[in-house]
């Protein structure tokens, strides 16, 4: 064990990685750590220290101790993954690779702000990055195997977590709702018209001589760049929605777009500057309002329903299907679902401020007022959804309880599965830190590792 924890000093002072370039200020690019045949240099440490920071990410403890502990497990998931014959994910990498230049990009103002913010030329970043996300495809895939390990999980296993845990640390489930909707939109096409007619006289007023950027500040809905008149900075084409990209490629600067349409709403477009595929241009956003007459309508419409569906007139699942205007729940009987998960149980936080508040008073089997809310449409991309208005029926609630096999059962084997992947992980990383030749550099000696296990190596 000893002849493991030589000193870097010693092993590498006749070693080529210590006569690399210098970085400006002098500091000289060396190697800090040895895993079996795979090295980490100081400049890898710093440029993903760099690529953090540009990405907004801030940490209580050094930064360049986290980045270290996870380079040298990152290293032993690939040293197994080159033993295991692995292979690269080409399409993952390269799909990454282009996300990840154009995010940069983006963020830091294009290629030449770019190069100067890493002080390399961008075809040495795409190949560096590129390398990097091979390297990270190959420890994915063999972190996933070491986790996959794990002997199927039965209803044994979860019964047995039940009965050796102590109920105090038992997960603790919180209310849940499972409720129906009928749902009723706007005219959404007349609200659209509208929005295009506002759009095509801003445009004229545009073209007779008036200020893009002084009438972007007075109407456009999109706050951010409104307050710069408009102007959303030299970006990657990439990071907009498709008909807005090809639109502003395909005009020449100073010329102004038709109304285009995007699911954030009706824009009309001038390119101030294009390089490549990027460019900066301004835009005025506007989306469809709506009126107290449509809501009026919307809510009497619903209010009629309700009041049928409570005489017995008609049943809430046949309502659903014949009147709500909500493909999803519709076909299922009005039925809601997590969009993200597929469950048909919600908990609090997991509903529409709109839609809590006009179930929080129900009791199983009673149906709301009619509400004003926001339907699913773009939810996966973390968008609003559009206005929608809609009757609830809390077709269920379950009360906030200690977990159970018989309520449970799904959740706590999902629990029980991650917390036997995490342990197949660790002691992997166990036991390549105890049987892997490892040298860390006393420049991080003060570094205080989370897993002790390197704590003890340095």
């Amino acid at each position: 064990m000893k002849r493991i924890l030589l000193i870097l000093a010693a092993v590498l002072t006749a070693g080529t990685s210590l006569q690399a370039q210098k970085y400006p200020g002098g500091v000289v690019d060396k190697t800090v750590a040895i895993l079996g045949g795979e090295v980490i240099l100081i400049s890898d440490i710093e440029a993903e220290v760099q690529q953090r920071r540009a990405g907004g990410q801030y940490s209580d403890r050094d930064m360049r101790c986290e980045v270290l502990q996870s380079m040298m497990e990152s290293k032993l998931f690939l040293m197994q993954a080159r033993l295991d014959s692995l292979t690269v994910n080409n399409d993952m990498v390269d799909g990454n690779l282009s996300q990840r230049m154009d995010w940069f990009r983006t963020q830091l103002g294009g290629d030449d702000e770019m190069e100067a913010y890493f002080g390399k030329p961008m075809y040495k970043l795409r190949q560096e990055w590129k390398k990097a996300l091979e390297e990270q495809s190959l420890m994915e895939q063999e972190r996933y195997q070491v986790a996959s390990t794990i002997p199927e999980v039965t209803p044994y296993d979860v019964q047995q977590y039940l009965d050796t845990t102590a109920v105090e640390d038992l997960p603790v489930v919180p209310v849940k709702y499972q409720l129906s909707q009928i749902c009723v939109y706007p005219d959404r096409e007349a609200a659209a018209l509208a929005v295009k007619d506002k759009l095509l006289s801003l445009r004229e007023r545009i073209m007779n001589g008036e200020k893009f950027s002084t009438l972007a500040r007075l109407y456009s809905e999109d706050p951010g760049s409104a307050r710069r008149g408009g102007e959303l900075g030299m970006a990657s084409k990439s990071i907009f929605w498709p008909a807005f990209s090809d639109a502003a490629m395909a005009l020449r600067p100073g010329t102004i777009s038709q109304v285009v349409e995007t699911p954030d709403g009706f824009h009309i477009i001038e390119v101030i500057e294009k390089r490549g595929d990027m460019f900066n241009a301004r835009h005025i956003l506007l989306k469809p309002q709506y009126t107290a007459e449509d809501r009026e309508k919307a809510f009497s419409r619903l209010d009629s329903l309700r009041t049928a569906i409570q005489k017995e007139e008609i049943p809430f699942a046949l309502a659903a299907r014949f009147y709500s205007e909500d493909p999803a729940s519709r076909t299922n009987g009005g039925q809601m679902a997590d969009p993200s998960t597929g469950s048909s149980y919600y908990e609090i936080d997991q509903l529409k401020p709109a839609d809590y508040a006009a179930i929080k008073n129900l009791q199983e089997g009673e149906i709301s007022e009619p509400v004003e809310s926001l339907d699913n449409e773009g939810y996966l991309q973390g968008r609003n959804g559009n206005l929608v208005y809609k009757i609830i029926r809390v077709d269920k609630i379950l009360p906030a309880h200690t977990a159970t096999f018989e309520h449970d059962y799904t959740q706590i084997l999902e629990q029980v599965q991650n917390g036997k992947q995490m342990a197949a992980v660790d002691a992997f990383l166990e036991q390549k830190i105890k049987s892997t030749y490892i040298v860390i550099d006393p420049m991080f000696a003060e570094c205080e590792f989370t897993r002790e296990s390197w704590n003890q190596r340095k």
